[in-house]
């Protein structure tokens, strides 16, 4: 048996699908195809925009890393929060955090707009050239499960907080709450900073927000068990 086999068939699949896209994101870019134009979640009072793209965006990714280092902690924490979950729950999970990832930096965004470009009408660029605004906001685009693995990340520590890690570079362990709680501060202080990273850290926040309503909905209802973080 091996290890695809012992692992929990939504994690199973979701780590097929988004390498799978990835894939075909390489292919069709060398055809001439964005497929990340398409179905990245673009800014909603942009041309490009449409809907389905708040599902869409969860499953391409910018570059290999950006892939990488988010289907590691898929493989590392989804297991895991799958079985605790239940396989139909921890699917409901995944699809409602990462789109509520999406609204979120849609809200934030809109709210960059408003305060700050709401009266301009074009946008100096890198390299000095000058956009209409409807072509800068079209340039606004997000990709990723980030949302969704951040929610995921929540789920392990409220499910179990005490568990000891090793985060590089820290030369000691630290329990999987207090882990989560300090990417959560980090990703609002940076969000709230507006550090230009090209890193949507709102979208991370919208992840975990949504992620702990449902949690804390089932747990109310006796859905679900574990401790409180």
């Amino acid at each position: 048996m091996t290890v695809m086999d012992k692992m929990p068939i939504v994690t199973k699949n979701l780590l097929a699908v988004n390498v799978l896209m990835f894939l075909a994101s390489l292919v069709a870019s060398k055809q001439g195809v964005d497929l990340e134009g398409l179905f990245g979640l673009h800014f909603f009072m942009a041309e490009d925009f449409y809907p389905f793209q708040l599902v869409t965006y969860m499953f391409l990714h910018g570059s290999l890393a950006h892939l990488f280092f988010n289907m590691f902690a898929l493989y590392m924490f989804g297991r895991a929060v799958e079985q605790v979950l239940g396989t139909k729950r921890f699917l409901i999970y995944y699809f409602v955090a990462g789109i509520g990832a999406g609204l979120l930096q849609e809200i934030a965004q809109y709210i960059f707009y408003t305060a700050e470009l709401s009266s301009y009408t074009s946008v100096a660029v890198s390299g000095g050239s000058i956009i209409p605004m409807s072509e800068f906001l079209n340039m606004w685009n997000t990709v990723g499960a980030s949302g969704a693995i951040y929610a995921i990340l929540l789920g392990f520590g409220m499910s179990f907080p005490n568990e000891r890690m090793f985060i590089f570079p820290l030369p000691f362990p630290i329990k999987a709450k207090f882990f989560v709680i300090g990417y959560a501060v980090l990703e609002l202080f940076f969000g709230v900073a507006g550090s230009n990273d090209g890193i949507a850290h709102f979208a991370h926040l919208g992840g975990m927000l949504f992620g702990l309503f449902l949690i804390l909905y089932w747990r109310k209802k006796k859905k679900i068990g574990g401790p409180y973080v």
